[in-house]
């Protein structure tokens, strides 16, 4: 199954779904929903074949499912795709998400009074730029799709959002753009010295200036800086999460940041390996800043979808220094942290958005006592938040463990620092769920009738296959870890060359004995 065209299907398949929906009348919102759903549920069975037909281990190639077709053969650019192990997670978390997301954006195009057709035409769009994006193995291909998945996403949100939202839209739209100005002088850059080519093997095979190298990483740097974000090119994401609809925002935060990662994952790192190492440090240092500033602005956070935007920066902190940590350890953490934070963050970006659906309100001061009324939907914000401070025993804490220990083995000081940030979630995460649900309740919330209905069914089918996998991955990441491992072991050895650092202390050495 190895040749069967898995990556250009999962591309183009919600892009004819997309067109499909978008012609549907718009009084017939119902059908638009569950033609959109059928799709989306199409793409997950279809990624789980991909899954299963994934060979890892033994002489299995770092790239499969590689197709290749001629798009503009003057510049030597084509239509290649291929998935590592790497992109294998992304590409399985998209499939996973957009059929949930979908599930709980249900009424959300009824409510901005708005077309519901084209309010699903353009999740299924946004669907085919995600996977695009992570199965690209053209370097312009991968920025055809860094671009173009901008501009679903900026009409979900400056349509559909909430208040300030043609604010938040542009403000998304020009900070991404921006960054895919800087990337395109760097591709432009990387094809004329990398001998008019185009396809990422290709380019990993050429020898770069040092000079010329370390201009192209920042180009391709701080569009990836921008997009994931880190500290300081993050203050778009509060204002597009807040103002986005929830199930979008699950997706913004939840997949589309995570380009950025997997962008100096895939791109910074084996194309400029001596620059990454160069600049290794002031990203270690921007990373750490993002950790611990973003937690303290959560803490102080009164509304609801922006807290959980900060708390995506200071996550997106420790990827960041997993990835330039340069250990095979930190690098598996930073990956696994990338799934598992798309898991946690986005159930809970789900679940905020059932409450303010019931309260009309994302803000914290308007809620207070709500588990007195839906005890059940209070208990699934507290499991929430508890993946996203890391609990042991659900998936994220095994990818910040992972992150932490491969990051000590080089750096301690950089290891204690961002420690501190895990007591920073552990307060603004309690802080939340005390507010809003815990103690006195509030009034106000006993006259609103929708507060006074507890988790329905679509609602439960939503948060259930999330929580599952957080429980199950918490305890045994085994068949995540082995996908991943071989391609960061590729990533930091061959593309890199960096070894891991040997085991010391602990053994019993010959002499001692």
């Amino acid at each position: 199954m190895n040749n069967f065209p898995f990556l250009s299907i999962l591309t183009l398949g919600p892009l004819v779904g997309a067109a499909v929906v978008a012609c549907i009348p718009k009084a017939k919102g119902n059908l638009a929903k569950i033609v959109a759903l059928a799709v989306s549920l199409v793409m997950l069975v279809l990624s789980v074949f991909m899954w299963v037909a994934f060979q890892v281990g033994g002489d299995a190639q770092r790239f499969q499912f590689r197709e290749s077709y001629p798009w503009i053969p003057g510049l030597g650019v084509n239509f290649t795709f291929a998935a590592d192990g790497i992109a294998l997670v992304m590409l399985m978390l998209i499939a996973v998400l957009v059929p949930l997301v979908i599930l709980a954006s249900w009424h959300d195009a009824e409510q901005s009074r708005r077309s519901v057709p084209v309010y699903f035409a353009l999740l299924l769009s946004l669907e085919a730029c995600m996977f695009g994006v992570f199965a690209a193995a053209d370097v312009f291909l991968f920025y055809v799709f860094f671009e173009v998945m901008l501009v679903p996403m900026y009409f979900i949100i400056g349509s559909y959002g909430t208040a300030k939202r043609q604010y938040a839209a542009v403000k998304f739209f020009l900070y991404s753009l921006v960054g895919g100005l800087f990337m395109l002088a760097a591709v432009i850059g990387l094809w004329v010295v990398g001998g008019k080519t185009f396809d990422w093997v290709a380019l990993t095979q050429i020898d770069i200036q040092t000079g010329t190298e370390r201009w192209l990483f920042l180009g391709f740097f701080i569009a990836f800086a921008i997009k994931a974000p880190f500290f300081p090119f993050h203050t778009w994401l509060p204002d597009a999460g807040g103002a986005a609809p929830a199930g979008a925002a699950a997706l913004l935060v939840g997949v589309l940041d995570k380009v950025g990662t997997f962008g100096i994952l895939r791109y910074c790192l084996p194309l400029f390996p001596e620059a990454s190492q160069w600049f290794a440090p002031w990203a270690i240092a921007l990373a750490l800043i993002g950790i611990i500033y973003a937690a303290l602005l959560a803490v102080g956070q009164n509304d609801l979808k922006r807290l959980v935007s900060y708390t995506s920066i200071a996550h997106f902190g420790f990827i960041g220094i997993g990835i330039f940590a340069f250990t095979t350890q930190a690098g598996t953490g930073a990956v696994l942290y990338m799934l598992n934070h798309g898991l946690a963050t986005g159930l809970l970006f789900l679940v905020v958005g059932m409450f303010v659906a019931r309260r009309g309100s994302a803000l914290v001061s308007d809620f207070g006592g709500a588990g007195k009324l839906v005890p059940v939907l209070a208990g699934v914000l507290f499991f929430a938040g508890l993946a996203s401070l890391a609990l042991p025993g659900t998936a994220p804490f095994v990818s910040e463990f992972l992150v932490l220990i491969g990051v000590f083995t080089v750096n301690k000081t950089v290891a204690v620092i961002a420690t501190l940030g895990i007591i920073l979630a552990a307060a603004y995460v309690l802080w939340m769920v005390q507010r809003t649900t815990q103690g006195t309740l509030n009034p106000a919330l006993a006259d609103i009738e929708p507060m006074r209905k507890d988790i329905t069914l679509r609602e439960k089918v939503v948060v259930a296959p999330l929580i599952a996998l957080l429980i199950v991955l918490g305890f045994y990441p085994k068949p995540v870890t082995d996908v991943i491992n071989p391609a960061v072991e590729a990533t930091m050895q061959q593309d890199m060359g960096k070894q891991d650092p040997a085991p010391t202390g602990g053994g019993v050495t010959e002499a001692s004995r």
